[in-house]
């Protein structure tokens, strides 16, 4: 398990800024149907909004960094 997120942070840092924008698109439309399910029903998995929204953060904190 922690490989793959040492892979997916080092991926992050070598995608351009567009890739990254697409890729924040892409995870924001996927939280917010996840919460819109979770308001009529129980989700079976619980914690993957939790985890989107770390990937989310992890996307912004790249984007950032790439502008300085």
């Amino acid at each position: 398990m922690a490989k793959t997120k040492k892979t997916e942070k080092e991926n992050l840092k070598g995608m351009k800024p567009a890739e990254l924008s697409k890729k924040l698109a892409i995870l924001q439309e996927n939280a917010r149907v996840i919460r819109f399910k979770a308001e009529g029903s129980k989700s079976k998995n619980v914690k993957e909004l939790q985890a989107l929204r770390k990937d989310i953060a992890r996307i912004l904190t790249e984007i950032n960094s790439k502008k300085q």
